[in-house]
């Protein structure tokens, strides 16, 4: 396997570890501390990965097909697995971070973009990251680290007077990625349309 597909299948391979690690104390009461402790630098590991993958495919000659469907696949098992930890919270009375119906919202947008990568394939085209879907990634990654950096202050105790407000924040954060999400997804449709005129 080419080492930027490394990279993108170590982002696989560990997003479900990092579903575990922030469940763990939510299931068991316990190791609140330790679970965070490796979810932030997981996470960033995670993310990091995803430049990296990037990095080495253009400086080694290894832009392909199959990583351009690969990595974005990547990225939406991570963006969806987190996402969806993010709408628990360890304490019961914050209820989250991610309204439910955003990131129902935003499942349905990234399982038909794979779709129609999939049917664009079939046809001889690889859709790659457009700038718009590349924005609408990088607010994934700031939402998803200030809404475990909530979740960090949940988890160790030191929840400010101004908590309330923050989590009002995450929200606008996760509304404004379902804008941007659907936004950057008019874009392929615009972009790619004559692909799947003929279906």
């Amino acid at each position: 396997m080419k080492l930027s597909n490394k990279f993108t299948l170590s982002r696989i391979l560990l997003s479900p570890l990092f579903i575990i690690l922030y469940f763990l104390p939510i299931w068991t009461g316990k190791l609140t501390n330790i679970s965070i402790l490796i979810s932030i630098p997981l996470l960033a590991f995670m993310e990091f990965t995803d430049y990296l993958d990037g990095h080495f495919a253009r400086k080694n000659n290894e832009v392909s097909d199959f990583g351009k469907l690969f990595d974005p696949f990547a990225d939406v098992m991570v963006h969806l697995g987190t996402f969806c930890c993010f709408m628990f919270s360890y304490d019961s009375n914050v209820s989250g971070y991610v309204p439910t119906i955003i990131f129902i919202a935003i499942l349905y947008r990234e399982m038909t973009m794979n779709f129609l990568r999939m049917v664009a394939i079939k046809k001889g085209t690889a859709i790659a990251a457009r700038k718009g879907g590349k924005f609408k990634t990088v607010m994934y990654v700031i939402s998803g680290f200030y809404a475990l950096f909530l979740e960090t202050l949940v988890r160790t105790g030191n929840m400010p007077d101004c908590f309330g407000t923050l989590k009002i924040i995450a929200t606008i954060l996760f509304i404004f990625c379902f804008i941007c999400s659907y936004a950057s997804f008019i874009d392929y449709i615009v972009h790619f349309g004559k692909l799947f005129k003929s279906n």
